[in-house]
């Protein structure tokens, strides 16, 4: 008896450890997923850049003199005409140059009046002594000096000739040096910044200095945008574009690429493009120099089949692998792997799952089509509209896989409250 009742101890003190553990221990929870409907819709896909806003033609004013700035015709916002005075710079350094060259021109036609006088004083002096050498009254010497004589006073005229021209082109540039002084705007426009006051001397150089910056027209602005590399295949003149300023929230204008300018741009080893979006500013809200976020619409469907990004990146997590159907395995082998491209890549292989009616998982290859960033078109597969595709786990609230962790934190297990 006592050998049986020490069999029926273990036993019950087994079946107590099983039940133990049995209503106790870790269950992994089934695994649920979320799912999306398989739409039919329009696509856009566009490309997004910043630019900045600026006239279609400036044209930067400056000086070809230097000198202190005596008076100021313009101002900020002053509409001007081609022609008219914007500054003067003070005339009388200018003026006085002018009368000294005036002053040389006069003394050098002096200088050819009296070379033309001794000249023909030479010639009178070489005719009387070649008249007097047949008779012998003169030595062949005389005749040699005289010649040499009139030579050198045919040089001397020459001379002060070109003294003259030189003095001529002096007083030419001290006249346009002088008129250079009253600085006048090369075209109709608005005066969009003065970088100059009353006082103030400046400098012609090298580098010309810039007085004005006058806008030729500020009705036609555009934006000069920066579109990397990766997304300048889909740029092409007459593409719609949108864009914002920070000055008119909620407020879209539209625009239209007008040139796609070939020469690169590196910014930080990226290599970008400048696409020029023109723009109407009859009502004049834009103002040059605004930052302006733009999208560019790339390419446009209409009723086609699209599904949800989230449903192209999901993968079923490995614990899954025997769940899953044939097809979906060899899917996922061929596949899985791959990022998803967004942008307007046409003709991707991709891999969305879908769930059979005995809750496994099973894989539908598609090839994809344009995307907006948030939905992608479906050119071909087994997918049509109203399928539920998966896009995620569902997991309930404060749940939090390892993986999903920070950084540094390790695997931690999740206490069952009892």
């Amino acid at each position: 008896m006592r050998r049986i009742g020490l069999i029926l101890s273990v036993v019950a003190i087994g079946i107590a450890i099983g039940g133990y553990v049995f209503f106790n221990g870790e269950r992994k929870p089934p695994i649920r997923y979320r799912t999306a409907v398989v739409e039919r819709g329009e696509i856009v896909s566009v490309v997004s850049a910043t630019g900045t806003i600026n006239p279609v033609v400036s044209v930067q004013v400056g000086t070809q003199v230097s000198g202190m700035i005596k008076s100021l015709h313009a101002d900020f916002n002053s509409r001007v005409k081609a022609g008219e005075t914007v500054a003067v710079i003070d005339p009388e350094p200018f003026k006085a140059r002018r009368e000294q060259a005036a002053s040389n021109l006069d003394m050098a036609r002096s200088n050819v009046a009296r070379s033309k006088a001794d000249l023909a004083q030479r010639k009178r002096e070489l005719d009387r002594v070649q008249s007097l050498l047949p008779q012998q009254f003169v030595s062949q010497n005389d005749v040699d000096v005289a010649l040499t004589n009139f030579q050198s006073a045919e040089a001397q005229l020459r001379v002060a000739e070109a003294q003259v021209k030189q003095a001529e082109a002096a007083l030419n540039a001290a006249d346009l040096e002088l008129k250079y002084t009253v600085i006048r705007s090369p075209v109709d426009g608005i005066v969009v910044a003065r970088n100059i006051e009353v006082g103030q001397t400046v400098a012609s150089s090298f580098a010309t200095p810039n007085l004005f910056l006058i806008a030729l027209d500020l009705t036609n602005m555009q934006v000069d945008t920066n579109v990397s590399e990766s997304d300048i295949g889909g740029m092409t003149e007459g593409k719609e574009a949108v864009f914002t300023v920070d000055a008119y929230p909620g407020v879209f204008f539209a625009g239209t690429i007008k040139q796609v300018r070939l020469a690169p741009m590196n910014i930080q080893n990226v290599v970008t493009y400048n696409v020029v979006v023109g723009v109407d500013n009859k009502d004049l809200r834009l103002k040059p120099g605004m930052t302006a976020n733009v999208a560019i619409v790339v390419a446009q469907r209409d009723r086609v089949l699209k599904v949800p990004n989230a449903a192209l990146r999901f993968m079923p997590p490995k614990t899954e692998g025997d769940r899953r159907g044939s097809s979906g395995g060899q899917a996922a082998k061929a596949d899985g792997g791959r990022p998803l491209h967004t942008g307007g890549e046409t003709g991707q292989s991709r891999t969305v799952w879908t769930q059979s009616e005995s809750g496994d998982l099973v894989s539908l290859p598609v090839q994809t089509g344009i995307s907006d960033g948030v939905t992608t078109e479906v050119l071909s597969g087994d997918l049509t509209e109203d399928d539920s595709v998966v896009v995620g786990i569902e997991q309930s609230f404060g749940e939090k896989k390892g993986n999903e962790l920070p950084p540094g934190f390790g695997n931690q297990r999740r206490t069952r409250s009892r």
